[in-house]
């Protein structure tokens, strides 16, 4: 085998379930795209999209000295719908890749492995990313030919479906690429019409600050009243785009076990959630992609979920923290009794 072929057979070796190869240059209409959604706002609170665009729209520029984009494909399919829970109002919804391990840490240390084995093969300079970098990962990948962009702006696959991480490995070693996947989405919009915040403002576009993925993580602050009760029981990120994707027929559980979902947060009880303090919610979080967005926005995203659970049982659980330190708990709390109220009391009317 040539070196590209042994790369990929050592990327499959270490455990990745694809691996593809671009060009650092291969991605010409990042730059405008990436503008275009920065001038609509789209990006919301996430200034760090703007602060670095002149790195994320051309990789090349971030490093200039490299030759090839080793992009790969980590699966994490689930073997259970995670649309299922959102019929059980009283219980949260996590998304399917925080439900255990954080795949920052699992995927960067395949991935320093394979950089290690290429230097030790064939020498020259690597470094590798995953998600933490200003590195247009998603257009990367559609270049390599892993996947493509669909309608929900996540990477596709055929052979994958929508579940899984994207990681690359930049080198200065010349490899060979291989041609760029082409979109298969055709006419379907499910992806599009599934969206309970309506956070498509049209195919391929994705305005952040509707989207339930960044308002329960990267939002700070009270959510906009006139989206919280579209967040349903959702407390950390949002599957439903991903879930309905008709090439998910072809996706599989994932073969790393510490992807597979922890029991205890398939469903876990918004009652429970909701109690936890700083301490306890480190203690259970402790490993998890959960655990960066701290007790205070956590419990505020259980909050929204227990006013829109419809269940006066859970009146109380929000009532005891209307007077929580933090000001966005306290103000969430007292929305989320109040709503709880109204249906306690529309409840007793229609008995009367």
């Amino acid at each position: 085998m040539d070196l590209t072929e042994q790369v990929k057979a050592q990327a499959l070796a270490e455990g990745f379930s694809a691996c593809r190869i671009c060009r650092p240059w291969d991605v010409p209409e990042v730059p405008d795209r990436l503008q275009a959604f920065l001038d609509a706002g789209y990006h919301g609170q996430m200034g760090w999209l703007a602060e670095r665009a002149h790195w994320r729209g051309a990789p090349q520029v971030l490093w200039p000295e490299a030759r090839s984009v080793i992009v790969l494909a980590e699966n994490y399919g689930p073997e259970h719908d995670p649309l299922e829970v959102l019929e059980q109002t009283e219980q949260a919804a996590i998304s399917v890749y925080a439900q255990n391990r954080d795949y920052h840490d699992v995927v960067k240390k395949r991935l320093k492995r394979l950089a290690r084995w290429l230097i030790s093969e064939a020498g020259g300079e690597v470094k590798v990313f995953v998600d933490t970098a200003p590195v247009p990962e998603k257009p990367l990948g559609q270049a390599a030919g892993l996947g493509w962009q669909g309608k929900h702006t996540n990477l596709v696959s055929r052979e994958l479906g929508s579940w899984f991480f994207i990681g690359s490995v930049f080198t200065t070693l010349d490899l060979t690429p291989d041609a760029a996947e082409v979109d298969h989405c055709g006419s379907c919009r499910a992806c599009l019409d599934v969206c309970p915040t309506d956070a498509f403002p049209a195919p391929y576009q994705l305005d952040a600050r509707r989207c339930i993925s960044y308002l329960t993580i990267e939002h700070h602050g009270p959510v906009d009243e006139d989206l919280r009760g579209l967040m349903g029981n959702r407390i950390y990120g949002c599957d439903d785009c991903l879930a309905v994707c008709p090439w998910n027929k072809f996706a599989s559980r994932a073969a790393e076990v510490k992807y597979h979902a922890r029991e205890e947060l398939v469903a876990p009880d918004l009652a429970e959630l909701a109690q936890l303090d700083d301490a306890g919610f480190r203690e259970r979080f402790s490993g998890s992609p959960i655990k960066r967005i701290g007790r205070n926005r956590f419990v505020r995203n259980v909050l929204y979920a227990i006013g829109n659970s419809r269940s006066p049982r859970l009146r109380g659980v929000a009532q005891a923290l209307v007077d929580d330190p933090d000001e966005t708990v306290a103000e969430t709390a007292r929305w989320a009794a109040m709503r709880l109220a109204d249906v306690a009391n529309t409840r007793a009317g229609a008995r009367d």
